[in-house]
């Protein structure tokens, strides 16, 4: 039974999305914790509610990037971690965390990557003109959103469309993508070589 830790900012609709599935799927794994860096997380309710254990490490109590991650670091592996899943955690990691979790870290970015990193990329989407937008999970790295990419999911840019409204067509394919790829990571299907991720689909 592999151990999975989830981190939040805010209301986690990933975090609700991995939840729901690992339970409903049964998967040969447990969500063992979901860490926010916001005490006011409405995320920490919901995991509370269904039986997982919760915690904050406030980045504000620390007085800088390294000292809380630091912090985080040793909070999330008193969970014995087999796997970190970043869940809207809005904060940029050091290279001394991302390395100590490296291969057993991911994140759901809402953009087809290597396009559009960073923040804002529904506007930035709807600026550019092309025809799709999506989402993307990958393996965290230091560079920011730049890790070996795991899997990802288009959207159409409809006529018509805001931010807002393309960003919920987006997320509600990050609902169905991000529990997929965790499900491959916890089955071993997932190996890295020459910075890019193979998925086996011959053995399940």
């Amino acid at each position: 039974m592999k151990n999975i830790v989830i981190l939040i900012s805010g209301r986690g609709s990933n975090m609700e999305a991995v939840v729901r599935a690992a339970q409903a799927e049964q998967w040969p794994a447990r969500i063992a914790a979901v860490i926010s860096n916001k005490a006011d997380a409405k995320g920490l309710a919901f995991a509370a509610s269904h039986g997982i254990a919760t915690a904050v490490v406030a980045n504000k109590d620390y007085p800088s990037r390294e000292a809380f991650d630091a912090a985080l670091q040793s909070v999330i592996d008193g969970y014995a971690p087999d796997l970190v899943v970043l869940a809207g955690f809005m904060r940029i990691l050091t290279p001394g965390f991302t390395a100590h979790y490296a291969g057993r870290m991911l994140n759901i970015h809402p953009s087809l990557l290597p396009l559009f990193p960073g923040l804002h990329t529904h506007e930035q989407a709807l600026a550019s003109g092309l025809a799709q937008h999506g989402a993307t999970v990958h393996f965290v790295t230091a560079e920011l959103d730049h890790g070996p990419m795991v899997d990802q999911v288009a959207v159409p840019i409809l006529p018509g469309d805001t931010a807002d409204t393309l960003a919920a067509r987006v997320l509600e394919q990050e609902h169905k993508l991000y529990p997929r790829a965790i499900r491959w990571f916890i089955e071993g299907r997932l190996t890295v070589e020459d910075g890019k991720v193979h998925v086996d689909h011959t053995t399940h």
